[in-house]
């Protein structure tokens, strides 16, 4: 362990606090970006025209129902700046994703919150806080920081409470790590209905975070009106060919898919025998909260952290006594989880 300053502290030689894939991106991905540098000094020029027909081919989708981004954030802050004015609301699960009220007050809407049951969206409860002024309810499916995840069945009937008026966001970025069969992407909803939008990421089990390459599927006209207010050049040429290849890989999706539940439900094993509560979770993290003693949270992070192991606290109160961990490959979770179990055992 090495001490970059006295300020700084023990260097971090395990991070698990930002939800990248350990694992990497696909080798084909990799081979492929780095075959694409030949002409870095130009513009790529229509990227969706490549694109566009490789995640319609992988995912069996409309190409004319589909555009990329500068990451699935972009995506996200075009719609609202599409769909939110003064005067207008976004809607969302109070925990959700913590960073969406900002694009409504980046737009200078309202960010409406309503109430959750034990950090999963209650569906019930975003209808009853619909508002004449509400254009676009939010949900993250599964959710973060909390990996709760939606049935299907639930996500229609959310949509179904809708005014036609008001868009349905339904962030996926997590989509590919769930394999409970009560879960739907909400492509269905996009193909019956006109206010549905289903946004992805190649940040995830895609292992292509620092690649920034994102995807909306909605109806036409939506997909037309968010194009048009996007970047001339969305992307870069190396990150354009990389995620074609991730498309096509699906054998290190699989393995990705299954190392990360493997590694997941082991280490909810041994928290949770540790005693310490960890919330059921369909993404490549776990939740905890220590539920004895909330001071405990901090105090298990500044411990993680001089021993060279960041993990995700935030700043919302609701999360106080807990803390998020990512899934990383097979040591370095292993290690982090040891940890937590021995300092847990030491503080409670």
């Amino acid at each position: 362990m090495v001490a970059t300053s006295a300020d700084a502290g023990p260097e971090i030689t395990i991070s698990l606090d930002s939800n990248e894939s350990a694992f990497g991106p696909s080798p084909k991905a990799l081979t492929a970006a780095a075959a694409a540098t030949d002409h870095l000094e130009r513009y790529l020029e229509n990227p969706a025209s490549i694109l566009v027909p490789a995640i319609a081919a992988s995912h069996g989708l409309e190409p004319e129902r589909l555009a990329i981004g500068f990451g699935s954030d972009d995506i996200l802050a075009r719609i609202a700046r599409a769909y939110l004015q003064p005067g207008t609301a976004l809607l969302r699960s109070q925990n959700s994703y913590l960073k969406v009220p900002n694009y409504a007050y980046a737009n200078d809407a309202e960010a409406l919150a309503a109430p959750d049951s034990n950090f999963c969206t209650d569906v019930d409860a975003m209808l009853a806080s619909l508002t004449p002024e509400t254009r676009i309810v939010y949900l993250a499916n599964p959710d973060n920081p909390s990996g709760a995840m939606l049935p299907g069945d639930e996500v229609r009937r959310l949509h179904a409470g809708l005014p036609g008026h008001v868009l349905l966001v339904i962030d996926g970025a997590y989509a590919e790590y769930v394999t409970d069969p009560a879960y739907a992407t909400g492509e269905d909803l996009v193909r019956a209905h006109d206010n549905v939008v289903v946004t992805r990421s190649f940040s995830k089990i895609h292992g292509l975070a620092g690649a920034r390459v994102g995807w909306a599927y909605a109806a036409p006209q939506v997909i037309d009106t968010i194009t048009r207010i996007g970047l001339t050049f969305p992307l870069a040429t190396p990150s354009l060919h990389a995620a074609v290849a991730a498309l096509a890989d699906e054998d290190h999706r699989n393995y990705v898919r299954n190392e990360t539940a493997k590694l997941r439900d082991e280490a909810t094993l041994k928290l949770t025998d540790a005693g310490i509560h960890v919330y059921p979770g369909h993404g490549n993290f776990v939740l905890m909260e220590m539920k004895s003693d909330k001071n405990l949270a901090p105090k298990l992070d500044a411990a993680l952290r001089q021993e060279g192991i960041s993990l995700r606290r935030f700043a919302s109160p609701a999360f106080d006594s807990c803390l998020r961990m990512t899934i990383g490959h097979h040591a370095e979770t292993r290690a982090a989880t040891a940890a937590l179990v021995r300092l847990y055992g030491e503080m409670a």
